[in-house]
């Protein structure tokens, strides 16, 4: 895992941080190189991880704001993205 975030606040962690430990925790329960435990206690992170990437990701996606143009096609302002929930 990432050194210094096995055990700290996901909520913390950037995106690029979060999805990286996200992938090495992946990466281990797929080739089972981790005792029984241990994948329990970080598939649970995992969990955590991913519902943070969301949560991130849906953020960013409410912030997008799609050009609007005008009938000479010249852009004319903005309107939120449409964002499917």
């Amino acid at each position: 895992m990432t050194e210094g975030n096995e055990n700290g606040d996901v909520t913390a962690m950037s995106f690029e941080t979060a999805l990286k430990e996200l992938e090495q925790i992946v990466d281990k329960l797929e080739k089972g190189t981790v005792g029984l435990e241990e994948s329990i206690a970080i598939y649970a992170r995992g969990e955590a991880l991913k519902a943070h990437c969301n949560a991130l990701l849906h953020n960013a996606e409410q912030r997008i704001a799609k050009i609007t143009l005008g009938a000479d096609g010249r852009p004319s302002g903005t309107e939120p993205l449409d964002v499917e929930s």
